[in-house]
């Protein structure tokens, strides 16, 4: 199998993994813990199921969704994901240009390798930057300045790790700093040609762009990074950091990492103009919910005053339409883009971001669907509510105000939606 070959992200996840060497697949493919939260995820998503209309025009499907101001032509983005350019040199640069070429957002990690200024030159339209807060006021305002001065479009906030977790994989494999390069792992990687000609030839691992003007004159890619280590995670982090940034941000503003309908509202009081509901992925609390377990009780807790994002466990285009139906506007996705990266470079990234769209417009015309924003709860149903009618969508597929559905017989035990 090769890149022109692969047909779903399970296929990039094939290509990446013969790309790369364990330590470099694992930080990847890991979570915390006992990794249960990485399947709960996905299970989350098996308990839906998308409920076709059919005798329907769907000749003509759109997926375009308006977020923060700004036309994509899907519903779908790349997550952040630090540390990308120990994949493939220049990957976050490959993911800004495929996410411009397929018109979606690409979320720049503060985390990256390449600086947020070159990135944001590749996508100007495309380039969203997440932060997150340290324990260092003046280095927050001053990422929050160079954002402003580099014209990014959207802030994200990630607030989701108060301390660093529990990643068994990356302990074992000596995936911490300093790094532990054990003779086991050498060997290991020696099996990856490819990629340890290109780790030698950029010098091993790479600079953290964003982070080097808070070091010292002529610090190493080690000596960053050991700084960055002191500056996050920053558990004192609040409310108060949030307010003071929304002070001074004056574009669209987005929290990640919000999982508790109460800080949902209590962001969009202080004028967060959008949350991404998100347990990162499963990498910090193992015993979290999955994201789409919360996503209906955040929907219904700021209902359309905060623009709702989701990400953690996304693989399929059914994916992307089940959350448009619980009350995302879209979703983001971060191992899939590296599967890409780390396969082949920015064409893969694009081939990640095709079959995605692809499988989008394979499921809106399946289900009788011309357009992701008539989507709604009227084409889920869940088979543990199996006597319960299905909420009816309009016969012209334009949404309609949720109802709930009709009440079952007294025997019959029902889940709830949500």
């Amino acid at each position: 199998m090769n890149l022109k070959s692969a047909i779903n992200l399970e296929d990039m996840r094939v290509l990446a993994r013969r790309s790369l060497p364990r330590i470099a697949f694992d930080f990847i493919e890991g979570g915390a813990d006992d990794e249960l939260c990485l399947q709960r995820n996905r299970d989350a998503f098996s308990q839906y199921r998308l409920l076709p209309r059919y005798l329907r025009d769907v000749t003509r499907r759109d997926q375009t969704v308006r977020l923060f101001g700004h036309d994509y032509a899907s519903p779908i983005g790349i997550c952040p994901t630090g540390l990308a350019g120990l994949w493939r040199p220049d990957a976050d640069l490959m993911q800004a240009a495929a996410a411009r070429d397929a018109n979606v957002p690409f979320l720049l990690s503060s985390a990256s390798n390449n600086a947020l200024e070159e990135v944001v030159a590749v996508a100007p339209d495309h380039v969203w930057f997440q932060m997150y807060c340290t324990t260092q006021d003046h280095i927050n305002a001053d990422l929050v300045q160079r954002a402003i001065k580099a014209n990014v479009r959207t802030l994200v906030i990630s607030i989701d790790v108060p301390v660093n977790s529990n990643r068994e994989r990356n302990r074992r494999n000596g995936f911490a700093r300093p790094f532990r390069m054990t003779p086991k792992v050498v060997l290991e990687a020696l099996m990856h040609p490819a990629w340890v000609l290109r780790y030698l030839r950029t010098g091993g691992v790479p600079m953290m762009k964003n982070w080097k003007p808070y070091a010292p004159e002529g610090a190493s890619a080690g000596d960053v990074a050991d700084m960055y280590g002191t500056l996050t995670p920053a558990p004192m982090v609040n409310w108060d950091h949030i307010r003071r940034i929304r002070d001074t941000w004056k574009g669209p503003l987005a929290l990640k990492g919000i999982m508790h309908p109460d800080d949902a509202i209590e962001a969009v009081r202080l004028g967060v103009d959008g949350l991404v509901v998100s347990n990162h992925g499963g990498r910090q609390l193992d015993a979290s919910p999955a994201s789409l377990e919360m996503l209906p009780a955040i929907h219904a807790a700021v209902g359309d005053r905060a623009e709702l994002l989701l990400d953690s466990g996304v693989r399929r285009g059914s994916d992307v339409v089940i959350a448009r139906c619980l009350g995302a506007k879209a979703c983001i996705f971060g191992r899939p883009s590296l599967y890409g990266a780390a396969a082949g470079g920015q064409a893969g990234v694009a081939q990640v971001l095709r079959i995605m769209q692809k499988e989008i417009d394979m499921v809106l015309a399946q289900i009788g669907c011309t357009s992701v924003e008539a989507l709604d709860r009227g084409y889920l149903w869940q088979p543990t509510a199996a006597h319960a009618a299905p909420q009816h969508a309009p016969s012209d597929g334009t949404p309609r105000p949720e109802r709930a559905p009709a009440t079952p017989p007294a025997d019959v035990p029902v889940a709830p939606i949500n």
